[in-house]
């Protein structure tokens, strides 16, 4: 249950991350190696972490466009030292459903690989 917990608070951090346009303290929450795979509006995605990171840099954060902004966690499951949460994400005119790869390094729950898919509501 600890680990769960654990997990939750970097998704916290995560979605404010997100949400405020925080480029340094969303990449705190990845492993520098991590991954983003998935798709968005029909087209592939691919990026490595800092490919997302600059275009979280370089776009205006949800907050600042005053657009609705809503994440949640769908669940959370942990097995010894890795773990993986479902989360959704709605922001701008997409609706996230994303899949989080967790691991545990040197004490610290970091996200090792993501996957998104933009599904119609």
């Amino acid at each position: 249950m600890e680990d769960s917990l654990a997990i939750r608070e970097v998704l916290g951090r995560y979605f404010n991350s997100i949400y405020e346009g925080d480029a340094d303290a969303l990449a705190d929450t990845f492993h520098p190696g991590a991954l983003l795979f998935g798709d968005v509006k029909g087209q592939p995605y691919a990026k490595t972490l800092s490919v997302y990171i600059d275009g979280v840099r370089n776009r205006q954060s949800p907050e600042d466009s005053g657009k609705p902004f809503h994440a949640e966690i769908v669940a959370v499951d942990v097995v010894n030292s890795i773990g993986v949460a479902t989360v959704k994400v709605k922001m701008y005119d997409f609706n996230y459903h994303e899949f989080l790869s967790f691991h545990r390094i040197d004490d610290q729950w970091v996200i090792v690989n993501k996957m998104i898919s933009d599904v119609a509501e």
